[in-house]
């Protein structure tokens, strides 16, 4: 039953990442001293800005330093922080369960859960899709998150330990699939942590490493304007990454991917950062709409089809777009943050049980970084009749911004500005390469 109150109910936020902690916080801050009481649920303890990741898998950044710790967070902000993996909803009762959180050894840390919710906001993400591709899971790296990312770092510095005691001058050998931002960003990546290692004393020359980005489509960053996919193309090639497009891997194995052609790829590392698909676990939901990629159907209000109480956002919502474009809003960090934005803004009406106005998709463009050596992408996107192609050092300050604007909508200007500058001291007094 509802509450006579309507600040008086429980907001359960589902997912810490860029939208749902941004929800949690700004929900927080706005809402808590009138009564609406905000949690947020995520399975890990702390969050790192997923476009992030492919730095926290090269070293270039230390997530220990650059994380947030969704406990520290929620007693700043005035939420409160469960962790717990979602595993089961009741729609009718309105509650969710927590799965038990257990040690590394399998001790039960805590019980299985189930939380109360007047609203429920899924923002669960995505995962990697290895469309069931033979040996993928076996053998191939994945950068969905933190863990990930730190296990993919320890295989290249053990790769690198190794390549130091050769002496038959054969390369290091790394094939990424998915040529999308996260394969294109980490092949640069991986030069500059190839350059680092070797003043440091790695005996691993950047001209001996061979970098294999592979691309099913006929371009790599296929969503992208031709131009910027030429720039980056010609970019990546001048590093020395073997750019193949319009290659297909139909299996891996211990060592080396296969192609639809039947070439076999050799590598001492592989990453599979191809495609996007919501949880397994969404199908599940007790009766709500998903589509073939596990997302869950929402309307322009961003309320799931069968249920206004229940709401999804980011990666794991499939939202019509609403421009002259069509289609449905792609599984970007700026849709996450606009949506959590757009629901923070009309939950006033939310809460009073009215409707809100339509959620509408902006494209602001794309930046992707090809490490120090360039960066490139475009601005504006649809609010213009065209695109501004940005290059070099103004599209890396563009680019770089993305990233304290997220973190200024958790902390405010002040203590992002105090990051930032800890951040510079960072850069001169810490390895410029995370070594373990």
């Amino acid at each position: 039953m509802r509450r006579e109150s309507q600040y008086d109910q429980d907001v359960i936020i589902v997912g810490g990442g860029a939208g749902g902690l941004e929800l949690a916080t700004r929900l927080a801050r706005r809402y808590a001293r009138k009564g609406l009481r905000v949690t947020l649920v995520d399975r890990e303890q702390t969050h790192i800005w997923k476009p992030l990741l492919h730095e926290v898998a090269t070293g270039r950044l230390d997530a220990g330093i650059d994380e947030v710790n969704y406990l520290a967070l929620a007693r700043q902000a005035g939420f409160r922080f469960q962790i717990g993996q979602l595993e089961g909803l009741d729609r009718a009762r309105r509650t969710i369960r927590l799965a038990p959180v257990k040690s590394a050894d399998g001790e039960i840390l805590l019980p299985e859960r189930q939380l109360h919710y007047d609203y429920l906001v899924l923002a669960v993400g995505s995962r990697t899709n290895d469309f069931g591709t033979p040996g993928v899971a076996e053998h191939c790296c994945f950068l969905d998150d933190r863990r990930q990312a730190d296990n993919f770092h320890n295989q290249l510095l053990n790769a690198s330990l190794k390549m130091s005691q050769r002496n038959d001058g054969s390369p290091l050998r790394i094939a990424i699939v998915g040529g999308g931002a996260t394969g294109v960003e980490l092949s640069a990546e991986l030069y500059n942590a190839a350059q680092q290692l070797l003043s440091y004393g790695f005996k691993i020359d950047p001209q001996h490493m061979a970098v294999t980005l592979i691309e099913a489509g006929p371009s790599i960053l296929g969503a992208l304007p031709k131009r910027i996919v030429d720039a980056a193309r010609v970019e990546l090639r001048k590093l020395g990454v073997d750019v193949r497009e319009g290659t297909q891997v139909v299996e891996a194995r211990a060592g080396a991917l296969i192609t639809n052609s039947g070439e076999e790829i050799r590598a001492d590392l592989m990453v599979w950062a191809a495609g996007v698909k919501a949880p397994e676990l969404l199908k599940t939901f007790d009766g709500l709409e998903t589509n073939s990629r596990n997302q869950l159907v929402v309307g322009s209000d961003l309320r799931t089809s069968r249920d206004e109480h229940v709401f999804a956002l980011g990666d794991c919502a499939q939202c019509e777009r609403r421009d002259e474009v069509g289609g449905v809003v792609p599984p970007r960090a700026q849709a996450a943050h606009q949506m959590a934005s757009h629901l923070c803004r009309h939950f006033d009406k939310i809460l009073a049980g009215e409707d809100i106005p339509a959620y509408e998709y902006r494209d602001y463009g794309s930046l992707v970084s090809l490490s120090k050596y360039s960066t490139v992408g475009n601005l504006m996107g649809n609010l213009t009749k065209g695109s501004i192609m940005l290059e070099g050092r103004l599209a890396r300050l563009v680019y770089v911004s993305l990233y304290r604007m997220h973190q200024v909508a958790l902390y405010g200007y002040v203590k992002t500005g105090l990051m930032m500058l800890v951040s510079r001291i960072n850069k001169v007094i810490r390895p410029r390469l995370k070594l373990h």
